[in-house]
């Protein structure tokens, strides 16, 4: 009756020595993160500021973790397109999404979504930090804010002002700027800066709050005329423009925020590995140096996973108040 043991015992044996092999592979399989190209979605059209920051963290990462990083622009909809692109991806830590904070602040509130940015997504790192700038047509006899404001009044319902894209801070600060100053100007939304811009310097539209970015090289060329920047100093790239609240129009200060986001069911480790990548790179000189040479600076590596979230959660909310405050129907 003993004499089996012996050999289910060494079956046991076996059995337990074939999962352990399968646990640390599967354990080294996840330190190996990353195996394989890395795909960033950005809600914007190539060569927009989301595009130049994806570009810049990218190279980044693919010095740090010896993988590519593909850049795949989806521009459009709020960043609809490029987050239901990650929904529809693998679960597998290989495709996220780099987007200004609007994607989650301001977009929900202009449209309707078929996710909770809140539930769906999971926030990774805040990377950059690029106040924007109210540019003019440079043929236009505007050289102030002041001046703006006197030309459009004398001209109810014939100027327009730019964003690239609806729903996005862009297009909130005209809002604002609308009401604080009582003009009627309209809104034409468009896919990204690129495209806006063109319609600014073709005549098209007028004015247009733009990322720094995009707009600072057009600046620097006398393609476009700066009349103030929206953030609370005056901008180093741009040291002779004043600030809106210096104008009087303190309500107005703002500075976007861009990050990287990825789903809740991404496993941990990985979004934290990324995590670390992503802060290793806000923190390094030269990635800095690369953001600030395009009129753009890193977030702050301090600033805790928590602390961006909440931050998140009041901007969303704040932006519903001013929305509901301007009397705005999106």
């Amino acid at each position: 009756m003993t004499t089996p043991a012996p050999h289910l015992s060494r079956r046991a044996c076996v059995l337990a020595l074939l999962s352990a092999w399968a646990g640390a592979g599967a354990r080294a399989q996840g330190t190996a993160w990353p195996n394989r190209p890395i795909r960033l979605l950005v809600p914007a059209p190539a060569g927009g500021a989301s595009d130049m920051i994806a570009r810049t963290f990218g190279e980044s990462l693919r010095a740090t973790t010896s993988q590519a990083v593909v850049v795949d622009n989806k521009p459009g909809a709020g960043g609809i397109l490029a987050v239901e692109a990650m929904l529809s991806a693998p679960r597998d830590g290989y495709t996220f999404v780099l987007s200004p904070n609007s994607l989650v602040t301001e977009a929900p509130h202009s449209y309707k979504f078929r996710f909770d940015v809140f539930k769906d997504l999971a926030p990774v790192a805040e990377v950059a930090k690029v106040a924007l700038v109210l540019v003019v047509d440079p043929r236009l006899p505007i050289r102030s804010v002041a001046e703006m404001v006197g030309y459009i009044k004398a001209r109810p319902g014939k100027t327009a002002y730019a964003s690239y894209s609806q729903g996005s801070l862009s297009h909130i600060e005209g809002m604002q700027f609308n009401k604080a100053a009582g003009l009627d100007m309209e809104h034409a939304g468009y896919k990204g800066s690129p495209p806006a811009l063109v319609d600014v310097m073709g005549g098209q539209v007028q004015f247009m709050f733009d990322g720094m970015g995009t707009s600072l090289p057009l600046i620097k060329g006398g393609k476009l005329r700066p009349l103030a920047v929206t953030s609370p100093m005056r901008s180093p790239f741009l040291p002779d423009v004043p600030t809106l609240a210096e104008l009087g129009y303190a309500g107005l200060t703002q500075t976007m925020g861009t990050g990287v986001w990825s789903t809740p069911d991404v496993p941990a480790d990985i979004r934290e590995k990324l995590r670390a990548e992503l802060l290793k790179a806000v923190a390094a000189t030269a990635v800095r140096e690369q953001l600030q040479a395009l009129g753009m600076d890193t977030a702050s590596p301090a600033q805790s996973l928590d602390a961006w979230r909440q931050s998140l959660r009041r901007d969303h909310e704040h932006t519903g108040q001013v929305l509901r405050a301007i009397g705005d129907k999106s």
